[in-house]
């Protein structure tokens, strides 16, 4: 993200949507990113910045991401840029047959056979990444995301913030999942690319960590715990140094220390910009609730232990909503005293931060299909009857195209 200089906690967002470009048609991946940026660029390049939206490249051809050029808290201009922005790439691609495709995982794609990397510039990092993990698993090319980066000014706001996010993560994925279907199948698991996400560089365990940051809350100890070891540990793989340890960091939240911002990654792409924005607004809302101790204090937030989240990450991963979370440690942070279900914990936290709340009213039909018809996981196995047929995954599928390109909700 841009970030010409330091702002406060809470002061703007930078936001990120990755898409794929389909055939539209088949839906197999198009590999033609590069093609969608020259037609605008004039030239091969990395970036369009149009106004509010920048388009980016990815590690893989046939991804594309649309981000905020700069920090923004106008969320409603921000998601009519994002819907207009896709509608101008879909008109482009439809000279190729092609559109964009929402979903944080294509249900067919073979990325041992399909995947074709950016060749353009600033490739040689992407080249070093090959050479160590075989960037064609699913883990590396067909995976699409949405970010969040949230600032902070100081060590006194990171350690409050870094605290309050590590304990949103767990919960994530009875939001955001929409992954369940790989080459085809049904995996079983809701949010299946967080799945390949945790284990894709397992060859060397400190870039991931347990995916939950560690209970680390000072630059000086983040850099001498985690940077220096994942330095340490690429040396051997990397001989040409060409790899920075802060790029390389893939828990599910990453603190960036030269701009001042926390990156949360654990977040499947939705159907639409709408949808994407209103769960980036409830967790805004939710990290700064408890950053303001309104459920409980930071010193107390501080004390969860890292083990703790991560199974229930584990656990959201697999069953999304319908996960019922045990640890008492874990529900008394928001005030729960008996065994709840991930939704129930959302709705507790929804009823209990929406009340005169603005910014999450405009969201409430949003977020109201999200707790009441499932994850878009959910929604897409409903949707699907029993019938995991291609032809019926696929009709899907451009179900869902259609959505992100109308910015509507998906509703079996």
């Amino acid at each position: 993200m841009t970030q010409p200089s330091r702002i406060h906690l809470f002061h703007g967002y930078g936001i990120e949507l990755e898409y794929m470009l389909v055939d539209k048609d088949t839906l197999a991946v198009k590999p033609i990113t590069d093609e969608l940026l020259k037609h605008e660029l004039g030239e091969y390049g990395s970036d369009f910045e149009n106004g509010m939206v920048t388009w980016s490249n990815e590690l893989v051809l046939h991804v594309v991401e649309l981000k905020s050029t700069h920090p923004e808290s106008n969320f409603s201009a921000l998601e009519s840029a994002f819907a207009d922005n896709i509608l101008r790439m879909n008109t482009i691609l439809e000279t190729r047959n092609a559109m964009l495709m929402p979903t944080a995982a294509h249900p067919f794609m073979d990325p041992l056979t399909e995947t074709k990397l950016w060749p353009h510039d600033s490739n040689d990092v992407y080249e070093v990444y090959n050479k160590i993990f075989d960037c064609r698993g699913h883990g590396w090319s067909n995976l699409q995301s949405s970010h969040l980066n949230l600032p902070f000014y100081d060590d006194e706001e990171f350690a409050k913030l870094h605290a309050a996010v590590r304990l949103v993560l767990p919960l994530l994925p009875a939001l955001c999942a929409s992954s369940p279907i790989f080459e085809g199948k049904i995996t079983g698991l809701l949010d299946t690319r967080l799945s390949y996400y945790k284990t894709n560089q397992s060859k060397i365990p400190s870039i991931t960590g347990k995916v939950i940051p560690e209970a680390i809350f000072s630059k000086r100890n983040y850099l001498n715990i985690i940077y220096e070891k994942i330095k340490a540990d690429i040396a051997p793989y990397d001989p040409g140094n060409v790899l920075n340890p802060i790029w390389v960091n893939s828990r599910g939240a990453i603190p960036r220390f030269d701009r001042g911002s926390i990156e949360i990654r654990l977040m499947d792409i939705q159907e639409c910009p709408s949808a994407d924005m209103a769960i980036i607004e409830l967790v805004i809302e939710t990290i700064k609730a408890l950053v303001q101790e309104k459920f409980i204090g930071i010193q107390g937030q501080m004390r969860i232990h890292t083990e703790v989240l991560a199974n229930i990450l584990d656990e959201t991963t697999r069953d999304g909503q319908s996960v019922t979370v045990s640890a008492a440690e874990f529900l008394d942070v928001f005030g729960l005293k008996q065994f709840s279900t991930a939704k129930q914990i959302w709705e507790h936290i929804l009823n209990r931060l929406v009340q005169g709340n603005h910014a999450l009213e405009k969201w409430k039909p949003e977020l109201s299909i999200i707790l009441t018809e499932g994850t878009l996981s959910n929604r897409i196995l409903k949707s699907l009857g029993g019938d995991h047929s291609h032809e019926a995954i696929k009709t899907v599928y451009k179900k869902l195209a259609a959505c992100l390109a109308q910015n509507r909700m998906f509703v079996p």
